[in-house]
């Protein structure tokens, strides 16, 4: 689970530091599929009673403007993708 939700904010930096649209928005796919990844651990984490059901929304509640904002980032850079450079 901390492997996941380290990714998140790991792969936005990587793609942001690559200063290129289509590696920047492939790494961010891979932070949405890490914020995925965290919410299904959370869950497992919930069902095996190893978080309290207070612990569970909480954190659930965290990363949902995460994976919103996430979402509206790569709508805006997919539809900067078609500018050229000098723009």
């Amino acid at each position: 689970m901390v492997r996941s939700a380290d990714s998140i904010g790991a792969n936005i930096a990587e793609g942001y530091g690559r200063y290129h649209y289509k590696e920047n928005r492939n790494f961010c796919y891979f932070s949405r599929g890490s914020i995925l990844e965290t919410k299904g651990w959370l869950k497992k984490a919930r069902t095996r009673n190893l978080i309290s059901e207070d612990q569970f929304n909480t954190l659930i509640e965290n990363l949902q403007p995460i994976h919103i904002k996430l979402n509206s980032y790569l709508k805006f850079i997919g539809k900067s993708s078609g500018l050229k450079a000098d723009q």
